[in-house]
């Protein structure tokens, strides 16, 4: 098994996709984790519906866009890997446009937890919760 955290240039190795895979898994956990530590009588229903305001490609699209100019030239150039990786599904409900963001998003956060950059991670993603919770228009920035 290879060890963590991996250095910049091995994780650099990885297939954004795979980036992406990890980070999707992550950024929900950081999600569920806040769902349930704010909402502890909310029923696992609710929780899931609350939850779809966070992963969904849209939101992840609006957090992306948002944040993009904080990035460092690594973050960016790791987050414009997985937004331009070209990737054999789309979901029916999202944007095309959405869902390559999404993904470039989700290749940050994979790429920052394999790399061990705990802090920057949960910098990046308490913003994305901020962003969420703040509710601003997707459309406006487009």
């Amino acid at each position: 098994m290879q060890q963590m955290p991996l250095t910049d240039a091995g994780a650099r190795n990885y297939n954004p996709l795979s980036l992406a895979f990890i980070g999707d898994s992550i950024y929900e956990n950081y999600v569920r984790e806040k769902l349930i530590l704010t909402h502890p009588t909310m029923l696992p229903r609710d929780l899931h519906i609350e939850a779809i305001q966070y992963v969904k490609a849209a939101s992840q699209s609006r957090i992306i866009t948002q944040l993009e100019a904080q990035l460092s030239e690594e973050e960016h150039y790791i987050y414009k890997r997985g937004r331009n990786t070209k990737s054999h599904t789309i979901p029916k409900n999202a944007d095309v446009l959405d869902y390559k963001r999404a993904s470039g998003f989700e290749t940050l956060i994979g790429y920052l937890y394999l790399t061990g950059k705990k802090e920057r991670l949960e910098e990046i993603i308490m913003y994305s919760f901020e962003v969420i919770e703040r509710g601003e228009s997707h459309d406006e920035e487009r």
